[in-house]
């Protein structure tokens, strides 16, 4: 009996021992790596998957991002997403051009200025001068063209345009620096992202003259070869917030959508509708990072306050409408070429149109702002389809 109950001890003792080991060698292996493994990720260290969890009960751990910083995901964004534009650098443009551009000698100060800052940008400026008899005196004018070649010769361009002189006695910081400061700050976001249509840019001369540099543009048909549409830019910078400070020309197509003078209005031929339609997406064309930013009030990643877009199809290219044909679009209409016109409405908001009030401070920032990120939304949208 006491034989047997030695065997028996041996066995259990046996049997306890095998327990021992077997736990000793599941168990603690795998809480050692578990506490190595929340180390490294702490530390943002890569982890192998095979060297996590090698117990195959447990599906491989990933320490992809989940300690990502938001500075690190509006880094990631942002090269993804719609460049953002900055307030500052377009003010900046429009104190430089802050004085009369009528002259030849003005005129000529401001394409200097155009051409210098398009140079820091990586662009070459061309010089396209023209000629234009009106009644007994003939007009010498000069328009400026650049472009950035796109990566498929067959994808067509696309032309962002502005007229950069103004009237004898006007500034004309709304008419038009605002769209000069948008072109500019268009080429400084665009000139180094590639795409597959072509970008170009235009500063037309002598548009207060008559279209004189829009319509010397389109007689050069080696411009219009593969273009597969316009955006012109002319005074984006005015708002106004009262009741009845907006008006409206008779014989629109539309109906208004406000009094208040708090939109901006995209007109466009019926004939070309996927133009207007890439500005009536432009406001929602915001990124998630935007979205996040705003959560935790982020100035790293924080995108203007777009205003209401209201986009008007004009049809029979204006005829009925000839308000909608004062500006450097309608050249281009007349050529079958696809183009909008981007504007604050001039004379139907602002007071201070073609008179020497209209000076920087008179302009509202944060529409302006908005105003050119739909721009560069809808010219992005336009340069990827």
């Amino acid at each position: 009996m006491k034989a047997e109950k030695k065997w028996l001890w041996l066995v259990l003792l046996a049997l306890t021992t095998m327990v021992v080991v077997l736990v000793a060698k599941g168990l603690f292996p795998q809480h050692q790596e578990s506490v190595i493994y929340s180390i490294r990720v702490e530390n943002s260290v890569p982890v192998k998957k095979d060297a996590v969890n090698r117990d195959k009960r447990n599906p491989p751990v990933t320490a992809s991002a989940p300690h990502q910083s938001l500075q690190e995901k509006v880094d990631e964004e942002r090269t993804t997403s719609t460049p953002q534009v900055s307030g500052d650098k377009l003010f900046s443009h429009l104190q430089k051009l802050n004085f009369i551009r009528h002259t030849p000698v003005e005129r000529s100060r401001a394409r200097s200025y155009i051409t210098s800052e398009l140079k820091k940008l990586g662009w070459q400026p061309q010089l396209e001068e023209f000629t234009e008899k009106q009644l007994d005196t003939t007009r010498v004018g000069i328009n400026i063209f650049a472009e950035r070649p796109g990566t498929s010769k067959e994808a067509g361009a696309i032309l962002v345009a502005a007229h950069y002189d103004t009237v004898f006695f006007s500034p004309g910081a709304d008419d038009n620096a605002t769209g000069v400061a948008v072109v500019l700050e268009l080429a400084r976001l665009l000139g180094s992202r590639p795409t597959a249509k072509t970008l170009q840019l235009a500063f037309f001369d002598l548009e207060e003259a008559g279209l004189l540099g829009s319509k010397a543009f389109v007689k050069n048909k080696t411009h219009l070869e593969n273009l597969e549409g316009v955006i012109v830019m002319d005074m984006v910078g005015y708002a106004c917030h009262t009741t009845g400070c907006q008006k409206y020309p008779s014989g629109l197509p539309v109906t208004p959508k406000s009094n208040k003078g708090d939109f901006v209005a995209v007109v466009g031929d019926a004939e070309h509708l996927p133009i207007l339609n890439a500005f009536g997406q432009a406001n929602v064309s915001q990124t998630a990072l935007n979205k996040e930013a705003q959560k935790v009030k982020s100035e790293i990643a924080s995108s203007p306050t777009l205003p209401s877009v209201l986009t008007l199809p004009v049809p029979l290219k204006g005829l009925l409408t000839p308000d909608v044909l004062r500006s450097d679009h309608a050249p281009f209409w007349y050529q079958g070429i696809g183009a909008v016109l981007v504007t604050d409405t001039a004379n139907l908001r602002t007071p201070h149109y073609h008179k020497p009030t209209d000076v920087p401070a008179t302009l509202n920032r944060e529409f302006f702002t908005g105003t050119a990120q739909i721009v560069v939304n809808a010219t992005t949208e336009l340069l990827n389809q």
